[in-house]
């Protein structure tokens, strides 16, 4: 078999440009799977905050410019107007939970899929003013802190629940 110089250099130019290209893609890999952990670690934290209702825990995790979006699609901008948003909400429902069934992470984007629920507060003594209902949430990671909340679940049982109280 007839040695050929070129084929030869093209195969040892494409052996020495992967050992250069490899470690890249690893450490590529490595970076994003990096970002994942830290998005997915903040969102858990988030949603600890919420479950302990630690407001001031939750103002820690978001960005000044904040936006809250709830499952009408109203958008609420700025930390400071989410503290006192929280508070409220809170006051309403005070044991309000989030249960996390499944969450993925692409980068600075995270969904998280679960369940949401409380007790209206003005009625906690009646069974039937309790709600827990399939909820999911959208967060957007900037700079290691929650830059967008969206949620999205029917939220017609605790409003029904609201509007009922007010009929009493």
């Amino acid at each position: 078999m007839k040695w050929n110089f070129n084929k030869a250099l093209l195969i040892t130019q494409t052996i020495f440009l992967w050992l250069l290209v490899l470690p890249f893609q690893a450490n590529a890999q490595n970076t994003l799977q990096g970002v994942n952990d830290m998005s997915k670690q903040l969102a858990y934290s988030f949603i600890d905050a919420i479950n302990e209702h630690n407001v001031d825990k939750l103002c820690s995790l978001m960005t000044d410019d904040h936006t809250f979006i709830d499952s009408h699609g109203n958008e609420t901008v700025g930390k400071e107007k989410m503290r006192a948003g929280w508070i409220g909400y809170f006051q309403i429902f005070p044991d309000y939970k989030i249960e996390v069934t499944k969450i993925f992470i692409d980068g600075d984007t995270v969904a998280a899929f679960g369940f949401a629920g409380g007790t209206f507060d003005r009625l906690k003594d009646r069974k039937e003013n309790s709600w827990r209902l399939p909820a999911s949430w959208k967060a957007i990671i900037k700079n290691g802190k929650i830059l967008l909340w969206q949620v999205y679940c029917d939220a017609k049982i605790p409003f029904d629940i609201i509007n009922n109280a007010k009929k009493q």
